[in-house]
């Protein structure tokens, strides 16, 4: 459907692709991977034609339609969500745009002099948004958004005063309404509960067009992709499998080619050190300048490139006493939304909760009563003896200052340090070289959270208190954290939609549902076999 042939591309002087080609086939679902800047973003623009390959050309069969899902959503207000995303399904988006138009007219009392004329169009419009299957539209529109985390009144309220997060969703929705022939998702799992998480990817794998897309959540990735695209120095690698067997043949061929080098490099050693010896000899001049011929035309192996990623250790962190938090008979309500009644809830040292729930079950209302952002309305958060709390948020981000650059804000906070270990720890959450240069204020929102967690994990406290900590973290990134996370000797508290995070590192389960508090003994793999599900209120 889609061939990528010998396709070349500069961005501001760096090369992104060196003659590089691969292919998008019917019902294939693929995998876009690469380190961040590798120009996954490029090659989503190359097909869609927004952007132009400087050689080589991308080829897309005739009447093929496109779908294309990116983080930049741009404006969305003045609409219902649903109607946004009847948007993008063609021709009965502008039929049902002018039925709304002629019932508010309807309903006009100025326009009562026109009235026969426009009650005789809305016949003539009904019927045409009957014959492109309009009723039948909004009504896949609502099951879109309903499996996207909407409620029904959120779907009829003006997109215009939903988050940016929730703005993602509806764009997200548009293109799965549209089902077009090829689906393009730049981060489709960004900005998802694991609810919707969850609902998406059994979506996608029921999804019968072709599929390119890319994820930081590789559980979401595994279960959905038939086949990897890596792009690695300019070239596009093809792998068939998900990303677990594209990780292992990585291995392998890296593991092949470092005994080849090797091989080489001894025999390249060999012929030298015979050169070397006999080439001031008259008796063995034929023999060393055959030797050197055969080594001018012998094509050289290369090493295989080395990914930069860091490994990161933690400082021990200072032993709290045994009773971490002690919450006593709390109550917390927002308006008239009841979040807790009564409740207790103890964490011990060195158990690492999950807290599972949908959305509004009150969540991050626990993490932010045991930090002590919020205050119970009854009832008593106790913290323990020699508890030190790291809590990371979304607007942990207000502590940095935008006028310091990376490293400064690091010296700032660690005057001790030295420079060495702090660009160290800058590397191992993805500001290496230069980027320690950069100004705070110029951050994205993803870079700002790496900074902040960063921060807190260099003088790790003995009990973290994480929200979405994975949020924003390319797949490496998070590599690093799970593993960093695995020896942490301290107490954690966490929510996560990311299941890898939450299999690997929790050891109990609190999961809150309208039927009240469930806690697990065992982490999040034991939840999913006790209840049958991976997240409450969804089978399977």
């Amino acid at each position: 459907m889609i061939r990528i042939e010998n396709i070349s591309k500069s961005n501001s002087h760096r090369i992104l692709y060196i003659e590089a080609s691969a292919a998008l086939n019917r019902g294939e679902k693929i995998g876009l991977v690469g380190p961040n800047g590798a120009g996954k973003t490029t090659l989503f623009r190359l097909i869609t034609g927004e952007d132009q390959p400087d050689e080589g050309q991308v080829a897309t069969e005739k009447n093929v339609s496109i779908g294309y899902f990116n983080q930049d959503v741009g404006e969305m207000s003045g609409r219902s969500a649903v109607a946004e995303v009847m948007e993008g399904a063609g021709p009965v988006s502008a039929v049902a745009g002018e039925l709304r138009e002629l019932e508010a007219a309807m309903v006009d009392p100025e326009r009562l002099d026109e009235m026969d004329a426009i009650i005789e169009r809305y016949g003539e419009v009904q019927a045409r948004y009957e014959e492109l299957d309009g009723y039948a539209l909004e009504g896949r529109a609502r099951e879109v958004l309903d499996g996207l985390g909407f409620s029904q009144e959120m779907m009829d309220g003006d997109v215009g005063k939903l988050s940016g997060g929730w703005k993602m969703r509806v764009a997200l929705g548009r293109i799965l309404l549209m089902r077009p022939d090829v689906m393009l998702l730049d981060e489709p799992s960004n900005h998802l509960d694991l609810e919707s998480l969850i609902w998406l990817e059994s979506f996608l794998k029921n999804y019968d067009g072709a599929l390119l897309m890319t994820s930081h959540d590789r559980e979401f990735m595994n279960r959905i992709v038939n086949k990897i695209i890596e792009i690695d120095a300019g070239a596009l690698n093809s792998y068939s499998g998900d990303y677990g067997f594209y990780e292992q043949q990585r291995a392998q061929n890296e593991k092949q080619q470092q005994a080849q080098f090797e091989r080489q490099q001894a025999m390249l050693a060999k012929e030298i050190k015979f050169i070397e010896r006999f080439k001031a000899r008259a008796s063995h001049a034929a023999q060393v300048q055959s030797r050197v011929k055969k080594l001018d035309k012998i094509e050289r192996v290369e090493p295989p490139r080395r990914r930069q990623t860091v490994a990161f250790e933690f400082q021990p962190a200072p032993r709290s006493g045994d009773d971490v938090v002690s919450l006593k008979n709390v109550h917390k309500a927002y308006g008239s939304r009841k979040i807790y009644e009564g409740f207790d809830f103890m964490i011990k040292r060195r158990e690492r909760w999950c807290i599972m729930g949908v959305n509004g079950a009150g969540k991050s209302t626990l993490l932010k009563l045991i930090a002590g952002t919020a205050e119970p309305d009854t009832g008593s958060v106790a913290i323990g003896a020699s508890v030190k709390m790291g809590y990371f948020a979304q607007h942990a981000m207000d502590v940095l200052d935008g006028d310091l650059t990376i490293l400064q804000w690091l010296e700032e906070r660690f005057p001790k340090a030295g420079q060495a270990p702090l660009r160290a720890l800058s590397g191992c959450f993805g500001f290496s070289g230069d980027d320690v240069e950069k100004k705070c204020r110029v951050l994205s929102g993803g870079e700002k959270a790496r900074l902040v967690m960063a921060a807190m994990l260099f003088d790790p406290p003995n009990f973290l208190v994480l929200d979405e900590p994975t949020n924003h973290l390319d797949l490496d990134t998070k590599e690093m954290l799970i593993k960093a996370l695995s020896t942490y000797e301290g107490t954690m508290l966490f929510v996560s939609h990311d299941r890898h995070f939450l299999a690997e590192l929790s050891n109990r389960v609190l999961e809150l549902t309208p039927d009240g508090v469930h806690r697990y003994d065992g982490g999040y793999t034991e939840y999913v076999e006790r209840t049958g599900q991976e997240a409450p209120g969804l089978r399977g």
